[in-house]
């Protein structure tokens, strides 16, 4: 009996510390994790800023955290137990969902790359119907729109971050996927609001009580700030496509083979073989993009709704 008995404690024992180094491999895999979804953190670091442009500027801060909030809360409720059954009970359907996020991350970036090259942002606005909402309106609109493109980002960040730890513990799984979801949306929105903040504080050191170098370079920030904007907002454009068409051309053996030997081919040089996917994801991504919204054209034709531009009051 009593050898029966230190027999248990010993597989206790053995339990435990099987148990306790299959934990100390959390950080490595969230590491791990976290490096794996980098482009589509710069994709959503790149948008976001664009949903408070034209705003309130005391009300910025307040939309980045009402974003922040409901995207942590969309990856901790919605999108993390989401990638754990579906690993569990169908594994088959998280491919063709993400496939489905990359297509409207396509379709986001080309309607983006098209108004910055149509000529129809310069017709006479008074030929257009005009809908006019309040500031506290277009406030909630930029929030929602926000969102929307954010749970499609969210979604590829912990379906990745999900296919990093199958086959391990499922304590690990659940650790790892809460903590991806916590640091990349703090790290991600708190970068965004210190770049929306960026031009104040340099207006702060410009206006301040400071020495003729900190006021120069005060200053040099409120100049560079709506350069360094416009440029992200191209980045973000270009993450958009780059992101989705890289889902979607995994998500299909033809492409993902393309793109495996395009690789290979240039893997003596990896700046070049990086650069090269890159260009090839933008023009399928703007291939797949101008594919859909000729579909969305048709569809609003066989079902006309009313489109309205938005103005302030």
């Amino acid at each position: 009996m009593p050898s029966g008995f230190f027999a248990l404690l010993d597989d206790i024992s053995a339990l435990v510390k099987a148990s306790a180094a299959s934990l100390d491999d959390v950080p490595t895999q969230i590491a791990k994790t976290t490096g794996k979804v980098s482009g589509i953190v710069i994709d959503d670091t790149a948008v976001t800023p664009k949903y408070v442009v034209g705003l309130d500027p005391s009300r910025e801060l307040s939309i980045i955290f009402q974003i922040a909030k409901k995207s942590l809360i969309n990856k901790l409720l919605i999108l993390s137990p989401a990638a754990l059954l579906l690993g569990y009970f169908a594994p088959w359907a998280i491919t063709p969902i993400l496939m489905v996020g990359g297509a409207y991350l396509c379709f986001e970036g080309y309607e983006k790359v098209h108004s910055m090259f149509s000529k129809s942002h310069g017709a006479d606005p008074e030929s257009e119907d005009v809908k006019v909402i309040t500031p506290e309106e277009l406030e909630k609109q930029r929030v929602a729109s926000a969102v929307r493109t954010d749970i499609i980002l969210s979604a590829e960040i912990m379906a990745i971050a999900y296919s990093q730890v199958t086959g391990q513990p499922i304590t690990n799984q659940i650790l790892v996927m809460l903590a991806v979801a916590v640091f990349i949306t703090v790290g991600v929105y708190g970068f965004v609001g210190l770049i929306v903040k960026m031009d104040d504080i340099g207006v702060h050191f410009a206006k301040g009580d400071y020495s003729p170098t900190v006021q120069s370079i005060g200053r040099g920030m409120v100049k560079f700030m709506p350069k360094f904007l416009l440029i992200l907002g191209y980045v973000g454009t270009a993450a958009m496509l780059w992101v989705g068409a890289e889902i979607i051309a995994h998500g299909i053996p033809f492409t993902a083979h393309l793109l495996h030997e395009l690789e290979h081919s240039l893997a003596n040089i990896p700046a070049i073989a990086w650069l090269a996917k890159v260009l090839a994801c933008g023009i399928f991504g703007l291939a797949v993009g101008f594919i859909i919204e000729k579909i969305v054209g048709v569809v609003k034709k066989v079902v006309p709704g009313k489109d309205k531009k938005e103005s302030t009051i």
